[in-house]
């Protein structure tokens, strides 16, 4: 299949035709294209968020171990 459900994400003709040429330039569907780019997607906002918790804990953690007593 070389076109994304009417169920998927609303994407605008452009990038649909972007999609569906990179998919055809990798000998992909843009189901698969789609699907990777969403799982990079989770991965970098996964770890962008993890680090941002990680320095507000690095920048009260005085607090939060009086906290913690």
């Amino acid at each position: 299949m070389n076109d994304l459900s009417p169920n998927g994400p609303p994407l605008d003709p452009a990038t649909r035709h972007a999609l569906a040429d990179l998919a055809d330039a990798q000998g992909r569907t843009v189901e698969e294209v789609v699907a990777e780019a969403v799982r990079r997607y989770l991965r970098e906002e996964e770890r962008s968020v993890r680090e941002a918790a990680e320095r507000l804990a690095r920048a009260h953690a005085d607090l939060l171990r009086r906290l913690g007593q």
